[in-house]
């Protein structure tokens, strides 16, 4: 396993956090004494829906997906969670058990705390409280635009609208986005609950009307007003 990072990468690291944002120095390395270090290969299991821990991770460096599997090995993928971002926090808060599993998709840096720590901190400070509220409250409605979505419209709409979500996380530029990387068809059919093929289609119809292009690892979506009236225009209907 490769050594664990320095301390003074690993508060460089925390700086990065987005919960972390704007607090102290001296804040941040308090909240590194508590934290355990983990180094994990891509691919490889960081959590699974029947562990027991019940750990805030904070990804300091690398990619992790956290997805779901059926009993027959279908797999719905509910969000990449990359270096500055958290995954962990319901158990934590709720004591239940994980909702999902989390596997690496790089090699990757996590930092993980107890349940008890990470709500000691939320009581302390009142600006994490805040951005912990916000991001529930973003997660819940990001999970209600997916339900609407699988309950009403097909998969060419589907596919269209997720592909608007990564265009939003992605770097906008004037009616231009880049979708870095470039999504793999399979992650994108996880995602919308249908099958690689029917992505594959719906891909190459967007890239014929110049909606879409590849370039290099990254996709451009050259007409973002297009694709967002395209997301807009079949929610109306009836």
């Amino acid at each position: 396993m490769s050594a664990l990072p320095s301390n003074r990468t690993a508060l460089m690291g925390l700086q990065r956090i987005e919960l972390f944002q704007g607090l102290h120095a001296a804040v941040i390395e308090e909240i590194a004494t508590h934290l355990s270090w983990r180094r994990v290969a891509a691919e490889e299991h960081v959590i699974s829906r029947e562990a027991a821990d019940r750990d805030v991770y904070l990804v300091v460096g690398g990619l992790v997906r956290a997805a779901a599997f059926s009993t027959g090995g279908k797999q719905v993928t509910y969000r990449e969670i990359g270096a500055g971002e958290l995954f962990g926090e319901l158990s934590a808060i709720d004591g239940r058990r994980r909702s999902a599993d989390v596997i690496a998709l790089q090699d990757s840096l996590l930092a993980s705390m107890s349940p008890k720590t990470f709500r000691k901190l939320l009581s302390e400070h009142e600006v994490l409280s805040e951005r912990m509220l916000r991001r529930l409250a973003a997660s819940v409605r990001e999970m209600t635009d997916r339900v609407f979505e699988l309950s009403t419209l097909g998969v060419r709409n589907r596919v269209h609208a997720e592909l608007l979500r990564l265009a939003r996380q992605g770097t906008i530029a004037g009616n231009e986005a880049r979708i870095e990387p470039a999504p793999r068809h399979g992650d994108i059919a996880n995602r919308v609950s249908t099958y690689r093929e029917q992505v594959t289609r719906e891909i190459s119809l967007l890239t014929a009307q110049g909606v879409i292009a590849r370039a290099g690892h990254c996709l451009m979506v050259r007409d973002v007003e297009l694709l967002e009236r395209m997301v807009a225009d079949v929610r109306r209907l009836p």
